[in-house]
């Protein structure tokens, strides 16, 4: 009689576990079915913005062909991505695409479109705004909040390497050879202090840039949950991710992350 007990205790285990197991398993695909949808959406409304908008100037040719790269770069992320972080992953690329996207129509002098919802790190890594021109290692480097033909390369503002990057124009994409190696020159600070020291947009000096901080209370907040909220439970996947999060392996324009923001095609018809 007691073996007879203890054999219904253990299967009545072993069900339990198997049928929390299964939930388990269904409550992640599921999760990952609604973020890849949700990253296909906005893949989809960068898409239709690079078909349909031909650049008139150096920077907006240059931001829609940044903003090509970054639509690619989310297609191919989408659909290889096995988990929910993942697939934010993409999403995430084709919101800083979409951002190209504004850059480009500002440039040509049209309206910019609907808000982009804002990219992890670019809150804290502020923003351009006043014209800034220093020498450095023998060359004029220039910053604006604006485009121009002396500033035609823009950034939305993020971490590249992990360290913040200002939004902004600029005469060179001077973050391009962090974000192509992974990891930043030995004159990084230098420039970045002679470049955004004093600037209101820019909440923290160089040391700070250096040890990859943006603002102080940004950067704590960011840490505790401001920026990787929306990760939250799903930080055990980042583990699958491995080498997908690396920008750097991408390139500029091949892009880190992954998708681009998704809605309407055409004249931003969203």
């Amino acid at each position: 009689m007691e073996l007879l007990l203890i054999l219904v205790i253990i299967a009545a285990v072993v069900f339990l576990v198997m049928k929390s197991q299964r939930k388990s398993v269904g409550n992640t695909a599921h999760q990952l079915e609604d973020a890849k949808a949700d990253a296909r959406q906005a893949i989809e409304r960068l898409g239709g913005q690079v078909y349909n908008l031909t650049g008139t100037d150096t920077a907006s040719k240059q931001a829609l062909a940044d903003a090509s790269e970054r639509y690619t770069a989310a297609g191919s992320q989408i659909e290889q991505a096995g988990t929910p972080a993942q697939a934010r992953l993409a999403k995430q690329t084709a919101l800083e695409g979409l951002y190209y996207i504004r850059a480009a129509r500002t440039a040509m002098g049209m309206d910019p479109g609907p808000e982009v919802p804002s990219i992890d790190g670019q809150k804290s890594a502020g923003e351009v705004t006043e014209n800034r021109d220093i020498e450095f290692e023998g060359r004029q480097v220039s910053a604006s909040p604006n485009p121009s033909a002396q500033t035609p390369n823009y950034y939305p503002g993020g971490r590249v390497a992990g360290r913040p990057v200002p939004a902004g124009w600029y005469s060179e994409p001077w973050w391009k050879p962090a974000l192509v190696a992974g990891a930043w020159g030995v004159g990084s600070m230098l420039l970045f202090s002679a470049m955004f020291s004093g600037m209101s947009g820019v909440g923290y000096d160089a040391q700070a840039f250096e040890n990859g901080y943006g603002d102080g209370y940004q950067d704590g907040l960011d840490a505790a949950g401001g920026d990787m909220g929306d990760q939250g439970g799903d930080m055990g996947d980042m583990g699958d991710m491995g080498g997908d999060t690396d920008y750097g392996a991408m390139g500029d324009g091949g892009f880190d992350g992954g998708g681009f923001d998704g809605g309407g095609f055409g004249d931003f018809d969203f």
